[in-house]
């Protein structure tokens, strides 16, 4: 696997987005195991937009206005609900002392939510992957599942890595009930912004 395939996918993966946003909120509300939780959800959605670059779902995506416009404003409308929960203080910034089983269930639940309700990153993996892939290959198939399980394994470690130095500062911000609600604020904000910036988006 080449050093350029590495060194790309690496970048894709610490840019701030929707992922990593939910993973420091669960860092700085729920703690470290909470964002290595996030982080694990956000890896496995990244299955069904590997699924369908694979089988070629994507190129559907990138050529039917109707299934991109479907799919983009559904992830706008959950981004949309994300916001208003975590300012209403039921989402994604409510401070929890403990960790049920239930609750890593829902955090993995909105996770993989976040990541399958975004059509660019759909996109992303129809354009990505080819590149690094040649078209008589005979192993092609395997060499894409190959790659994709490594940028699966990049987005937990990096997202991972993001929840768990928010989880450090958790301390500071929980014990400050004028920061936590700033924080709040610029959490829903961010939601709001990147719900945004998905609507404005196209193919």
């Amino acid at each position: 696997m080449g050093i350029e395939f590495l060194l790309t996918s690496l970048l894709v993966v610490i840019s701030p987005g929707t992922g990593v946003l939910y993973t420091l909120a669960a860092g700085l509300s729920r703690g470290a195991r909470a964002s290595i939780v996030a982080a694990f959800g956000c890896a496995l959605g990244i299955i069904p937009h590997m699924a369908a670059a694979i089988t070629g779902l994507a190129a559907l995506l990138h050529t039917s206005a109707l299934a991109f416009q479907v799919l983009k404003y559904l992830g706008v409308a959950y981004l949309l609900y994300m916001a208003w929960r975590t300012l209403r203080q039921t989402g994604a910034l409510k401070v929890k002392t403990e960790t049920a089983s239930r609750s890593n269930t829902q955090v993995i639940v909105s996770a993989i939510l976040i990541n399958v309700l975004n059509p660019k990153l759909s996109i992303f993996f129809f354009a990505f992957l080819p590149q690094f892939v040649s078209a008589g290959e005979p192993d092609a198939l395997w060499r894409m599942l190959e790659m994709s399980g490594v940028f699966m394994t990049l987005t937990f470690i990096v997202f991972a890595g993001y929840g768990i130095f928010a989880a450090a500062l958790r301390a500071h911000v929980v014990s400050r009930p004028r920061v936590l609600a700033w924080m709040r604020r610029s959490f829903a904000a961010a939601f709001v912004a990147l719900g945004a910036k998905l609507a404005l988006s196209e193919r």
